[in-house]
């Protein structure tokens, strides 16, 4: 019964949004702000590298649920930071909606706008944005090597007739830069490499020519969780409006017992 009485007054609860300024896509603290994304970034992929190292199972079911957890969990992170700003930018507009008049251009500029989340996300990616576009550009799949000749061999390299077939077991490749990109970019979307595999080269080729999408996820995610920081502050509104009807009803049934009892004490005071 008693449930059944409070998902009635919730469904009679109106939404309450109060207007706020709107400010520019980008203002003096957008720099800061996605400074702090790149921050933000470096470190949970540096947490989801020590996770995704630390916990490998040959087992494929629980290698998938891991990484996609991890995968879960950082874009999370990155959607709550934006809904976070999201909500302050909001606040800020409805405290300078009440006095325009005496707002500042600058202190316009810092409100919500739709924008804003994604703007600040994508500046904050840009490093890792040049690694990965460089990497797709560049890549091709990865052979195995061809790896060192036993030493019984080592006498026919100087053989002229099959001594230039086996020359290339005998130089060693050097990291090359795009190697070195690789390898940065592959520690960045670790969780994606292990949920394909790094026995399945096409797989890693594909994963390497669309990491510059990937590295879209966390902004993207920012940038939603930044646009539902007019919902929260809706929310409170609701929920303080709500509180305040609830208090008035309770002042209400208070005040009527109080008259109900003084009533029925007159009459008896009259005999």
């Amino acid at each position: 019964m008693t449930n059944l009485k409070s998902k009635k007054e919730k469904a009679n609860v109106k939404e309450v949004r109060k207007p706020f300024l709107t400010g520019r896509i980008i203002d003096e603290r957008t720099l800061r702000s996605s400074l702090l994304f790149f921050g933000v970034a470096i470190v949970i992929f540096f947490v989801a590298m020590i996770a995704c190292a630390t916990a490998i199972f040959n087992n494929t079911i629980l290698r998938i649920l891991l990484n996609t957890a991890v995968i879960v969990l950082g874009l999370y992170v990155f959607f709550n930071n934006g809904t976070k700003r999201g909500a302050d930018d909001v606040t800020r507009g409805e405290i300078l909606w009440q006095k325009q008049e005496t707002a500042s251009e600058s202190e316009r500029k810092m409100c919500f706008h739709p924008m804003k989340g994604y703007v600040i996300g994508l500046i904050g990616s840009v490093p890792f944005l040049i690694l990965t576009i460089w990497l797709a550009v560049t890549t091709t799949i990865q052979m195995t090597e061809a790896g060192t000749l036993p030493s019984w061999m080592q006498t026919y390299v100087r053989r002229s007739d099959i001594g230039s077939a086996l020359v290339s077991y005998t130089q060693p490749e050097g990291m090359t830069a795009v190697d070195f990109i690789r390898a940065i970019v592959r520690i960045i979307i670790l969780p994606f490499v292990n949920l394909v595999g790094t026995s399945n080269k096409a797989g890693i080729l594909l994963l390497e020519r669309i990491s510059p999408l990937i590295m879209l996820l966390p902004a993207a995610a920012y940038g939603t969780g930044y646009l539902t920081g007019k919902s929260v502050r809706t929310q409170i509104h609701t929920a303080i409006s709500a509180n305040e009807q609830k208090r008035i009803r309770t002042e209400k049934k208070k005040r009527a017992a109080r008259s109900r009892q003084q009533s029925r004490r007159e009459p008896e005071q009259l005999n």
